[in-house]
């Protein structure tokens, strides 16, 4: 018998069951605050060839160094640490390590730290076994199959927030999902913040645009929090470019230094194209890669010891012929393998890849590249995925269509990362026993037992006979997706926000635009 033919023959029994449920896309036994994994990560890389990265990582810093741009406080605190330091121009300076002097200062960053939601029940776990999925971040467009490509705004802002929040696949709001275009570049820090604390009762990230714009992302957080809780405990996130290759501006270590003074944790991502700003070889990328991301998250260890840190890597690989970017290659995904296991070397929280794509709609490509790249987060262990949902475009735009099918696949890997357990009962001898051969297994007790829990529930495959997809005018992926959002925020409900808090960051928002002219650019 063949494969099409016993698949045929289930359907047909499969009808005259009981339902699995009403609707689509109801799984309670996966939904969590955050994943705490249930299989191994996958190691690459033999001792030898990371500990020659490794080497390679020093050598850069000790023979080659960072260069320093507009920030003395920062270079002062890396020269009382042991730091050789070489001015270059007034504003310009050159830092070399000496080997194993930045890992030294990194063994008081933790391995595993707690991000507060305002809802303790979605609070989060960010390193060692846990993986939190966050959406996409930073693109200036958004796109949808009604209005086409246009530059974001406050609504597609919150919109996607909204998206965000109504999802059980996703454990944090993320930060800069699209960029507000239509607010003031020197102002929407405050409403994002604000759209972040109004509408999802997540964990998300503050502004990292210019040190001013940081601080009052932290203000923020201390209204919500209250002053003595943000002090002693992580509740905001920055996420933080190093300036590829090899350099680190004073916009970036000022806000550095001004998370990592309130106690709150940060993001250490060089952004790295092969050819371009790192070398063409995965090798060589995740050396740099490596090198740049120590230094930056060693400055956190030297305004405060124990303030969170995340070690990050965002490896690109290039279009030769053209120059430009590429996203989802098989490349990169072999970097962020060997990335994890550098990570759990040093023992610190890793992010890395998520749903990357080039394509530009919410295609086939689009989900080909955003699984070949996600799969590797999975399986090199990153704790915190920040382009989980909406990336296209390379990242130049926030698809609301890829966004409903990235969280399905989230949805996925939470089923995929809890593993299996072997036992007595999921063996499923009973199963077997109860009728004997050649009898389905549709009613046995085991089945109905286990029928509700056992597989992943999509809430946007199309699983039924073609006949029925046909029937129903032949509706494609992206079509339902786009259903899907549209319901999704039909449906979506804020959650409650104390009346006084809402009230003391509308007052401190006001306060703040007030004060200042708005800037474009």
């Amino acid at each position: 018998m063949s494969e099409a033919t016993v698949v045929r023959k289930t359907r047909r029994r499969s009808r005259g069951g009981e339902a699995r449920s009403g609707q689509p896309g109801q799984n309670p036994h996966l939904e969590v605050p955050y994943i705490t994994r249930g299989i191994p990560t996958y190691d690459i890389l033999s001792e030898e060839s990371l500990d020659r990265i490794e080497a390679t990582a020093e050598r850069i810093l000790a023979e080659i160094g960072i260069e320093f741009r507009e920030d003395p406080v920062t270079v002062e605190l890396f020269r009382k640490a042991g730091a050789e330091v070489t001015q270059l121009d007034p504003e310009r300076w050159n830092l070399k390590f000496a080997p194993g002097m930045i890992r030294e200062i990194l063994k008081t960053a933790p391995e595993v730290f707690t991000q507060h939601a305002r809802n303790p029940k979605n609070t989060v776990q960010i390193g060692g076994p846990h993986t939190v999925f966050a959406p996409s971040y930073g693109s200036p467009f958004v796109m949808d199959m009604d209005k086409g490509r246009r530059y974001g705004t406050i609504e597609d802002f919150q919109n996607l927030i909204k998206l965000a929040q109504s999802s059980p696949w996703l454990h944090h709001s993320g930060g800069t999902i699209c960029e507000p275009t239509d607010v003031a570049v020197n102002k929407r820090h405050l409403d994002m913040v604000y759209s972040h604390i109004k509408y999802s009762d997540r964990p998300f990230l503050g502004s990292i645009t210019a040190p001013e714009r940081a601080e009052d992302s932290i203000e923020m957080a201390r209204i919500l929090f209250g002053a003595e809780f943000t002090d002693q405990n992580c509740v905001i996130m920055g996420n933080f470019n190093t300036t590829s290759p090899l350099v680190l501006d004073g916009v970036t270590t000022a806000g550095i230094r001004a998370y990592a003074e309130a106690g709150q944790g940060s993001v250490h991502l060089p952004f790295l194209l092969g050819g371009a700003v790192s070398p063409l070889t995965v090798a060589g990328s995740v050396a740099q890669c490596l090198a740049e991301s120590m230094v930056s998250c060693a400055l956190t260890q030297l305004v405060r010891p124990g303030a969170p840190a995340v070690l990050a890597s965002f490896i690109s690989s290039m279009s030769l012929r053209s120059g430009s970017p590429t996203f989802g290659t098989p490349e990169p995904a072999l970097g962020s393998l060997a990335y994890g296991q550098l990570a759990r070397r040093l023992k610190l929280p890793l992010r890395c890849a998520g749903n990357f794509s080039t394509s530009k709609a919410p295609d086939g490509q689009a989900m080909q590249q955003s699984m070949m790249s996600m799969m590797s987060a999975i399986h090199c262990g990153a704790n915190f995925l920040l382009h989980s949902a909406g990336f296209v475009d390379g990242l130049l735009s926030m698809s609301y269509e890829k966004f409903m099918m990235d969280t399905d696949i989230c949805g996925a890997l939470h089923a995929y990362m809890k593993g299996f357990e072997v036992n007595e009962d999921t063996l499923g001898f009973e199963a077997l026993a109860e009728k004997g051969p050649g009898e389905h297994l549709f009613s046995t007790e085991h089945t109905m037992r286990h029928y509700k829990t056992a597989y992943y529930d999509s809430a946007l495959n199309d699983d039924q006979p073609w006949e029925s997809w046909d029937e129903q005018g032949s509706v494609e992926m992206a079509e339902r997706a786009n259903k899907r959002w549209k319901q999704a925020l039909a449906e979506y409900e804020a959650p409650a926000l104390d009346e006084a808090v809402d009230e003391a960051l509308c007052d401190f928002v006001t306060r703040k635009k007030s004060s200042v002219d708005d800037m474009w650019y």
